[in-house]
C-alpha cells in the first residue's frame, strides 16, 4: 500500500474532522497540498502570506496575513476551532524590522530576537515551540499529503555511474557533517570535490553559480559531470522545512551541466512525481532517491 493509501485508510481523529490551517508561502507546493487535503474530505483555511503566496489561492477559504500577524491568526483559528497547522511554500527570511508585528507577536519579541541570531533550523524550531505553547499542533505537509513525497529507489531509467555514486556518497557525508552549523540542504559534488554548498541564496542560485563557473572557465568538467545532492539535515525540523524539488530544479541542473540528482526518499517533496520523472528522462538526467536516513529519537 502506498503512503497515501495508508493515510486514507487510517481512522480519522477528531482533529482531522476539523478544518486544517495551511500557512502558504510562494511556489506551486501550497496548491498541491491543499488539493491533496481536500481529496481526503477535510476542510482547509489558508493563511496567505503577503508578498509570497500566489493570489490564485484566493479560490479557497482564506485570509491574507503579514508575517507578524499572529493575533489575526489566533483570532481566525479559534473562531473556526482549528488547532492543526501546516506550513508550506517558499518564504525568504526577512529582516527582523520587516516582520510587521501585531500586539500578540510584539509580546514575543524578546524570544524572536534570540531565534533570529541563529540559523534557519533554530528559528523554525523556535517558532514550532511557540505554536505548541499556544495550543496548536504542527503537522508536516508530508503528513497530511504523503503523496507529495518521493519513494525510495531509482526514479529514472538513467542511472548514476560509479563516479556519480561516489560523488553522492561524498555529498551525503558532507551534508551530515555540516549539519551542526545549520546551513544548507544541498551541495554540488564532482570528482569527490565540493563545487558548491547551498547558502541563503537557495538551490537555484547555487546551481546558477555552477553554470556561470562552467561558462567562464573556472570549472573544467565533462559535459555531464557532477551531482546535486539535496536532502534534509539530520537535525532539521521536518514538519516545517522539508527540501523541495520541481521541474525548474531539473532545468537548473541541466543548465549547470550536471549528470543528475540524489535526494532522500520520503524526505523530499515534489508536486507531481510522475511528471518530474518524465521531465528528468527527457533532459537525460538521473534521479535517485536514497534510503531515508536514520534519525535519533526526539
Amino acid at each position: 500500500m502506498s503512503a497515501a493509501g495508508a493515510y486514507d485508510s487510517a481512522p480519522r481523529t477528531s482533529e482531522q474532522n476539523k478544518p486544517l490551517a495551511i500557512v502558504c508561502g510562494g511556489g506551486a507546493f501550497p496548491t498541491a497540498v491543499v488539493e491533496a487535503v481536500l481529496k481526503q474530505g477535510r476542510g482547509v483555511h489558508l493563511f496567505l502570506l503577503r508578498g509570497f503566496a500566489d493570489p490564485a489561492l484566493e479560490r479557497y477559504p482564506h485570509d491574507w496575513v503579514k508575517l507578524g500577524s499572529f493575533a489575526q491568526f489566533v483570532s481566525v483559528t479559534r473562531k473556526r476551532d482549528i488547532r492543526e497547522v501546516v506550513f508550506i511554500g517558499s518564504v525568504l527570511r526577512p529582516r527582523f524590522s520587516q516582520i510587521g508585528f501585531d500586539w500578540r507577536s510584539l509580546l514575543l519579541v524578546p524570544r524572536l530576537t534570540g531565534l533570529f541570531l541563529g540559523g534557519d533550523n533554530q528559528l523554525l524550531s523556535g517558532l514550532t515551540k511557540i505554536l505548541s505553547e499556544h495550543g496548536y499542533v504542527l503537522r508536516g505537509a508530508h503528513e497530511v499529503a504523503p503523496e507529495i513525497l518521493i519513494p525510495e529507489g531509482l526514479a529514472t531509467n538513467a542511472a548514476p555511474d560509479e563516479s556519480a555514486r561516489a560523488d553522492i556518497t561524498f555529498g551525503v557525508d558532507l551534508l551530515k557533517t555540516i549539519d551542526r552549523f545549520d546551513i544548507g540542504q544541498a551541495a554540488v559534488i564532482a570528482g569527490r570535490r565540493v563545487l558548491a554548498v547551498e547558502g541563503p541564496e537557495g538551490t537555484a542560485l547555487m546551481l546558477q553559480r555552477i553554470a556561470d563557473m562552467r561558462r567562464n572557465g573556472r570549472l573544467r568538467l565533462k559535459e555531464r559531470e557532477g551531482v546535486l545532492v539535496k536532502m534534509p539535515k539530520p537535525s532539521q525540523e521536518r514538519r516545517i522545512d522539508l527540501p523541495a524539488i520541481g521541474s525548474d530544479t531539473l532545468d537548473q541542473v541541466k543548465a549547470a551541466g550536471l549528470a543528475g540528482i540524489a535526494i532522500e526518499a520520503l524526505g523530499t517533496i515534489v508536486t507531481d512525481a510522475q511528471q518530474f520523472v518524465q521531465v528528468a528522462e527527457a533532459a537525460g538526467l538521473f534521479v535517485i532517491a536514497l534510503p531515508p536516513a536514520k534519525r535519533d529519537p526526539a
